[in-house]
């Protein structure tokens, strides 16, 4: 499980890194950032695991409210946005892998 909170946080890591383009980085660069600390907090083992499911719940909240009016895709052969529907799904798909870990570490972290 140790290995897996280290893979977790240095992915969240690189998802911080690769927002440094984004219009909108800032913002994506602290939820990914958050998600990596959680990554951190449980490999010390410092929070609760309630935290964890409530990181969950609000990245699935996030996820919900992030995805696309129509789903185009996310075109991941390509680095460059070609519609703001794929953007959307895109940030969609990243907050639910923050979700997915959070309730991993929650459960057996």
């Amino acid at each position: 499980m140790k290995i897996l909170k280290i893979a977790f946080g240095l992915l969240f890591l690189l998802f911080a890194y690769f927002q440094n383009n984004d219009p909108d980085s800032a913002t994506w660069i602290f939820i990914y950032s958050i998600a990596a600390l959680a990554c951190y907090m449980s490999l010390k083992e410092l929070w609760p695991s309630w935290v964890f499911y409530v990181l969950t719940a609000g990245y699935v909240v996030g996820a919900i409210l992030q995805w696309p009016p129509q789903f185009e895709g996310v075109f991941w052969g390509e680095a460059q946005m070609r519609s703001l529907n794929i953007e959307l799904a895109r940030e969609s798909f990243g907050l639910g892998i923050c979700a997915l870990a959070m309730a991993i570490l929650g459960k057996w972290g």
